[in-house]
């Protein structure tokens, strides 16, 4: 991943802040976009499904929500998802429900050859199950994006009963990422005034207790982390977010992915891409523009370093976001406005990426309205 130093100023409230930290190079900041062309040409007319791909990708919708897939009925509002290999020799994608009191998340395992072998419930009776993330010992963590939400690490092979951890904090929880080097993961909160924070367990593998921190402004622009003094947000005390005054704000936090040393985020409120650099501890912003992305969302990548971001609004593109600095989209999904593209997650081996449609096509007579696409071809890895 080609990377350059870099010092520019973002918007911090009703001042500004300069932040130095690492960068792709090209990539698209200050309102343009990057001048660098997409890697797979341009998006060809919608296929039957209503899906529009670049020369040589095609799609297959694998679940409807409130239709029987695998021998269940797929949830509604699917959002956050992950993929992971299967004993079989085929892989599962796991994906939540972001739907109040009876959210959660289930499972599609497929067989080797790519069908549907079955489907399950690993997470029940939650609350508005937005994003999340998944953990190097193949677990997969559910969070809840409701006030007071907790973080739920659930079974994607369906083997072993889900359980909340409370010491990860109790906000409106959105995404998760570990960081497998330094033994952290990575938390984003969907608010206006949202914090960054991170966890870090006792024992690596264990997420049952902890510490909670949240990143701070700190002196000439730098940021630190500091402890969250309470992170269980006492019902009539202060709420995580506002334990530490000196904690840098962020306008609505969205998806969360790290990789090679980067934790790279979104916020939807000011529609940017955000990087923490955890290894100089450096904060940074990675795309700050109006178009070809619009309407940041969950975020997944690649081991070659591409980014994939989805939309929600915008015109319904999944973009990627190179290290070469290009942006472009690689999907877009015809007569969905209405909707949010959710739930990117690639395969083990990287030909094939599932995403949802969360509300799906309007008056859609087939089913509750959300849809889960698979996407295959010849992705770069």
């Amino acid at each position: 991943m080609q990377r350059r130093t870099f010092l520019r100023t973002a918007s911090a409230g009703a001042g500004a802040v300069a932040f130095s930290g690492a960068l792709w190079q090209g990539a698209a900041t200050a309102g343009t976009s990057a001048a660098v062309a997409g890697p797979y040409g341009p998006l060809r007319a919608p296929d039957a499904n209503g899906v529009a791909l670049p020369e040589g990708f095609r799609s297959r919708i694998v679940a409807r929500s409130g239709l029987p897939v695998g021998g269940i009925l797929w949830h509604p509002a699917p959002d956050g998802g992950a993929c992971y290999p299967d004993d079989g020799g085929g892989w599962i994608y796991v994906s939540n429900s972001e739907v109040p009191l009876v959210g959660g998340a289930s499972a599609i395992r497929f067989r080797a050859d790519g069908s549907v072998d079955r489907a399950y419930r690993v997470l029940e009776g939650t609350n508005l199950n937005c994003a999340g993330g998944a953990t190097p010992w193949r677990t997969w963590l559910s969070c809840e994006e409701t006030w007071r939400g907790r973080v739920f690490e659930t079974d994607p092979y369906g083997r072993r009963e889900a359980v909340a951890h409370r010491a990860m904090g109790r906000f409106k929880h959105e995404a998760a990422a570990c960081d497998p080097d330094r033994r952290v993961v990575y938390l984003t909160e969907d608010e206006p005034d949202g914090c960054f924070y991170r966890y870090t367990p006792e024992v690596w593998g264990d997420l049952s207790r902890g510490r909670l921190d949240v990143l701070c402004e700190s002196a000439g622009g730098a940021v630190e982390w500091r402890e969250v003094p309470d992170p269980s947000a006492p019902l009539f005390g202060k709420q995580t977010r506002h334990q530490v005054g000196s904690a840098r704000r962020f306008d609505g936090g969205e998806g969360c992915h790290y990789a090679d040393g980067t934790c790279w985020f979104t916020t939807k409120g000011d529609n940017r891409v955000w990087a923490y650099d955890a290894e100089r501890g450096e904060l940074s912003v990675a795309y700050d523009a109006d178009s070809p992305l619009d309407g940041v969302d969950n975020i997944t990548g690649t081991p070659g370093g591409d980014l994939y971001v989805a939309e929600d609004g915008g015109n319904m593109e999944i973009n990627v976001i190179t290290p070469e600095g290009a942006v472009a989209p690689v999907i877009r999904l015809d007569g969905h406005g209405d909707s949010e593209v959710t739930g990117p997650a690639f395969s083990p081996d990287g030909s094939r990426l599932y995403f949802s449609s969360q509300r799906g096509t309007l008056g859609d007579p087939a089913g509750l309205g959300g849809m889960t696409f698979e996407v295959s071809g010849p992705f770069r890895r």
